[in-house]
């Protein structure tokens, strides 16, 4: 039986401590969580008993983590923490002999990302990141009609997500806001959809140039849009009362306990509002994105629109896929994790050169992600089944995917393409 310790129990960590007592008591064993707030680690602890009936497990303080390694004996470790400091854990887990599963991104920037990829070759240990929009049914589906030549060579793809005003707020409430934590949402976010695109194409990217920047969040956008009205954090705040962009922890029982309960300890608000000052991440992008095998994309990301999910369309030597997916709006650990990427609407269609176009059908699974979520837990926890898509993501594909956020977000300074492999060495 695999022993687990989990390091970062904030709004991602459910996922996988939930999973792990739930679904995989037979071969997997949770021994302990760490974090720098013990209060936060006190609520985890009572979902353990309270929601999936399992026994308190030990605490430590972040401080703690290699002494916690050193009793717990783990065999991986799972990261869930704020971005910036993934590649502190994964580092330390490795070097203490342990693997690790990582939450995306694997890191925020190449000097980190290259400190992880030295840290695997010199122990030997392994790094996995948990894709999980690779394991939805419909980007598998695909994965498939690429594979098989369906569209001939593929030789340009047009890729749109949009970000509603529920979710793509939340990343400006957050730590997300500040790019030392995030990368921004080229790094946090995209690095999900770049993944796709070297998932679909089986390349790897090779030159990147971005534009964009904060068009819509932030105080300056508001009061040129003449809002006159501002708080810093919605909770305590009459304006946030009439705010459509605020969250009030106080009436969500989990929130209130994951966070607000919470800021004794290290003064994080979750609450923030999306009109403040300290802003630093963009809103609006657009990306250009050249692939080892020729491919093109155009890639663009907006975090403020109507409605929540993606358009990509694939033109190839032989045709032309179209994909349409509409997603359920979501709040990280604001509801159900099964509405996470819950799919309410989607559309494959081909478009073969010379003959009719057709309707792709594929059938959703139970669970976030349109079922993909189970899919990529049982990849990590159970036992391991052949699968010819190849969608369980190493430390390389982790690395390849956020290398492309990280050279925009060069770009976007410099005004530059840039060079991936110029970034970092494997």
């Amino acid at each position: 039986m695999k022993k687990y310790v989990l390091v970062g129990t904030g709004g991602r960590a459910e996922f996988f401590y939930g999973a792990i007592v739930r679904d995989f008591r037979e071969v997997c064993k949770l021994v302990a969580f760490c974090d720098l707030n013990q209060t936060r680690m006190d609520y985890a602890n009572r979902l353990l008993e309270e929601r999936y009936d399992h026994p308190k497990i030990n605490t430590y303080v972040h401080t703690d983590f290699e002494r916690m390694i050193e009793v717990e004996k783990p065999d991986t470790v799972v990261v869930t923490t704020v971005d910036r400091t993934h590649h502190t854990y994964i580092i330390k887990a490795l070097e203490l002999g342990c693997d690790v599963i990582t939450e995306k991104p694997m890191t925020v920037d190449a000097e980190k990302c290259q400190a992880i990829i030295d840290a695997t070759k010199r122990t030997g240990k392994e790094v996995r990141v948990a894709f999980n929009y690779r394991y939805a049914p419909h980007n598998t589906k695909i994965r498939e009609l690429i594979m098989n030549d369906v569209i001939g060579q593929v030789n340009s793809v047009h890729f749109e997500w949009a970000l509603d005003t529920q979710h793509g707020a939340d990343y400006f409430r957050r730590w997300h806001r500040d790019k030392r934590n995030s990368g921004g949402l080229l790094v946090h976010k995209s690095t999900h959809h770049f993944d796709l695109v070297n998932f679909w194409l089986d390349t790897k990217p090779e030159t990147v140039y971005a534009t964009g920047g904060l068009r819509f969040y932030g105080r300056e956008n508001a009061e040129a849009r003449g809002v006159t009205q501002f708080y810093q954090r919605a909770y305590g705040s009459e304006y946030a009362k009439n705010d459509p962009f605020a969250i009030h922890l106080e009436e969500n029982e989990h929130l209130k306990a994951m966070y607000l309960d919470a800021e004794k300890e290290d003064g994080y608000q979750r609450d923030q509002s999306v009109f403040g000052d300290g802003i630093n991440i963009e809103d609006t992008l657009g990306v250009l994105v050249t692939y080892k095998n020729k491919a093109i994309l155009n890639y663009s990301l907006n975090a403020y629109l109507p409605w929540e999910g993606y358009m990509v369309s694939f033109n190839g030597t032989k045709g032309r896929i179209e994909v349409r997916i509409r997603e359920q709006s979501y709040i990280n650990s604001g509801g159900s994790k099964d509405d996470e990427g819950r799919v309410k609407e989607k559309s494959i269609i081909v478009m073969p050169m010379f003959g009719k176009p057709y309707e792709v059908e594929v059938i959703e699974g139970k669970g976030g992600h349109g079922g993909g979520d189970p899919i990529l837990l049982q990849d990590i926890f159970g036992t391991p089944v052949k699968d010819e898509f190849n969608r369980a993501a190493s430390h390389v594909d982790g690395a390849m995917s956020i290398l492309t956020g990280i050279a925009g977000n060069i770009s976007l300074n410099t005004g530059q393409a840039v060079k991936v492999d110029e970034l970092i060495k494997f």
